[in-house]
């Protein structure tokens, strides 16, 4: 009885292992290393949408890629925004307007999407609003960057940099 109950849960555990791992995803990820900081996120495709007011509606928490909320780490204390940051991992969401975006860093780790935002809302470490700046071609792929100037989330016809100090 001992062996058919250890060799019962061996096989569970096996599967449930095998079934993770063939599990894909509908949009390909990405980590993006600088000197100062990491990105990881989903990159999804624009497939002719209209993003920005439409898919990802103006005024909603939006978890900046897609699958699991983007996480972004500092490697050092910064100005992120004008704002202190501590050094450390941190939950990145955006709320995209058509003139300017709310860039969030949350400090509550793992999170799916933004369907649980509002609960976790109270664990914000800062806010910031940075203008947008609407660009005369698409960008295709929902692409995060690293210029001298700060942090760049360009997608459709939509960028926006956050300044980042340290």
């Amino acid at each position: 009885m001992k062996k058919a109950l250890l060799l019962s849960t061996i096989l569970f555990i096996g599967l449930a292992a095998f079934s993770q791992e063939t599990k894909k995803r509908a949009s390909p990820h990405d980590t993006l290393r600088a000197k100062d900081l990491t990105v990881t996120y989903g990159r999804p495709y624009k497939k002719g949408r209209e993003i920005f007011g439409k898919l990802e509606p103006y005024g909603k928490v939006y978890r900046c890629g897609a699958d699991e909320a983007t996480q972004i780490t500092f490697n050092k204390d910064v100005t992120f925004g004008g704002k202190p940051v501590k050094a450390g991992t941190y939950t990145l969401f955006v709320i995209p307007e058509e003139k300017q975006w709310t860039i969030i860093l949350n400090s509550k780790l793992g999170q799916w999407g933004a369907y649980d935002y509002d609960k976790n809302k109270g664990q914000d470490v800062l806010q910031t609003v940075v203008p947008v700046k609407m660009l005369s071609s698409p960008v295709e792929q929902l692409t995060i960057s690293r210029p001298a100037a700060g942090l760049t989330i360009a997608w459709d016809k939509t960028e926006v940099n956050v300044p980042i100090k340290g």
